[in-house]
């Protein structure tokens, strides 16, 4: 195979996951149950919930301005965790991709020619 062959199918391999990934996060979000997750159903049911820190810290990070619980502030409920979903998974399959280029880098860095004839 050729490299450039490699790269279309790599390009499509990685294309075709975001689209999946994509529609998983838009289409199947509404359906998420509303029931509370693992930890607070347990602190529920052990009636420790009470206890819970009042000023949570998450509360205080730049992106609670935009997002509450699974959706996004400002936008109209029936659109919102769709939306959240959307962003979140770009914003997850920007930070994958940023750090596999990173590495990438850094790993052909370290393979030169010129580094292993110096050793």
């Amino acid at each position: 195979m050729t490299n450039n062959s490699i790269r279309k199918r790599n390009r499509l391999f990685v294309l075709t996951g975001l689209g999946i990934a994509l529609l998983i996060a838009v289409l199947l979000s509404p359906f998420a149950s509303s029931d509370p997750d693992g930890l607070e159903r347990v602190s529920q049911d052990l009636q420790f919930d009470h206890q819970a820190i009042e000023e949570v810290p998450a509360k205080k990070l730049p992106f609670y301005q935009v997002f509450e619980e699974y959706a996004l502030r400002g936008v109209p409920e029936r659109i919102a965790t769709p939306l959240a979903g959307l962003v979140g998974t770009f914003v997850t399959f920007g930070l994958a991709w940023g750090i596999g280029k990173l590495v990438a880098r850094n790993s052909a860095a370290s393979h030169s020619p010129e580094r292993e004839s110096s050793d």
